[in-house]
């Protein structure tokens, strides 16, 4: 019987900087983001605290254009996509390891137009705070099989 290995990430969170966009060799391009998200545990005492995380993402083709058109720092996204692993050797000698998140698809959740925090962006957790044709504008980017192939870390 074979086995069945899953690497899927689903997150949403919000953009810590705005998308760095880059051309590759193979005449492809790269996006890459860097998303926070909160998750929320109870301490000891019974209160609850919020605990930030922040994920690199990476995203390619001509999808990565669009996230880098129509987003910016703080904006809502989700993100469907797998970990990568990559390892490497420093200037200095030393190993270095880093996971990242390839995306498949990122999902445009603010409003067209709408700023982080600003009516309309959702953030209020009234879904129906945005515009009536919020719902059709919202934008899906997602990425080929294989496109990641063209990059070389």
């Amino acid at each position: 019987m074979p086995h069945t290995n899953i690497n899927r990430v689903v997150l949403v969170g919000r953009l810590t900087r705005d998308p760095e966009l880059r051309a590759l060799p193979s005449g492809s391009v790269l996006c890459s983001l860097r998303v926070a998200c909160s998750t929320v545990r109870k301490e000891l005492d019974g209160s609850y605290a919020e605990k930030p995380g922040f994920f690199d993402v990476t995203l390619f083709g001509p999808h990565a254009e669009n996230v880098s058109r129509y987003t910016r720092k703080g904006s809502r996204v989700g993100v469907d996509g797998r970990l990568e692993w990559h390892e490497w050797e420093a200037a200095d000698g030393s190993k270095r390891q880093a996971v990242q998140i390839v995306a498949h698809r990122v999902e445009f959740l603010d409003s067209a137009g709408a700023q982080a925090g600003e009516p309309g962006s959702g953030e209020d957790g009234d879904p129906g705070a945005g515009d009536p044709g919020e719902e059709a504008g919202r934008e899906l980017a997602g990425v080929g099989v294989g496109a990641e192939d063209d990059f070389a870390f």
